[in-house]
């Protein structure tokens, strides 16, 4: 991409992305609740043959959505409650202090991108769904973006080919000239049916993923 840094812009998935996942914080989880550590034992993408429920969703019996609900159900159950919404669940495991939730390596490539002129944005399917207005709007770093488009609103979810048009279209730039970056495989396939340049994040290895999008992006 020879193209100026105003006419570039990294697209961010949220959830696992900007934000360590509930499967890096179940220490901090089960303090909060007040859980006997160990009470949490669903590693996701960190052990993906010990949870059966995560090994369903990668295999597209259940959503995303399906997952989490699951989970909040399970963890509510636990502190004998009956949640009903994962918005509870992530504000009550750590929504009080959401720097705590924030990548370290999120941080600083979007002080990179932001600090070298590139545009920044989100694309999460469920953003305010899963974490709230407050978290949100508290959140470290949010008013870097220039857009956010959140399916809790547009009920556009990825992998539709869309959402990406969408975000595409409030950016203002053209697709070869921007980098998505997402944790989940089929919201990857998404970008690839509408030919956005993309990296596939992994959670194990967030250092990695970050620096192949910001290479990708000519920094």
């Amino acid at each position: 991409m020879s193209t100026d840094n105003s006419q570039k812009a990294l697209i961010l998935d949220f959830g696992g992305v900007v934000t360590r996942t509930l499967f890096e914080t179940h220490d901090e989880t089960e303090r909060a609740l007040g859980l006997q550590p160990g009470s949490l034992t669903w590693r996701g993408p960190f052990d993906p043959s010990s949870d059966r429920l995560w090994e369903r969703m990668q295999a597209r019996e259940i959503t995303e959505r399906d997952y989490w609900m699951s989970r909040t159900r399970e963890v509510g159950a636990l502190v004998g409650e009956t949640w009903t919404d994962m918005k509870t669940f992530v504000q009550r495991a750590r929504g009080a202090e959401p720097e705590l939730v924030l990548r370290p390596e999120a941080r600083d490539a979007i002080l990179t991108a932001h600090a070298a002129g590139l545009k920044l944005a989100i694309l999460s399917n469920e953003l305010d769904l899963f974490y709230g207005v407050d978290f949100r709007k508290r959140f470290p770093l949010i008013e870097l973006f220039d857009v956010i488009v959140d399916a809790t609103y547009t009920q556009i979810l990825k992998p539709d080919p869309r959402a990406y048009e969408l975000v595409l279209a409030e950016l203002g730039l053209d697709r070869e000239n921007c980098v998505f970056v997402d944790d989940q495989a089929k919201n990857i396939e998404g970008a690839v049916a509408v030919g956005l340049p993309h990296v596939h994040f992994d959670v194990t290895r967030p250092a990695d993923s970050y620096r192949r999008a910001l290479q990708l992006l000519g920094l």
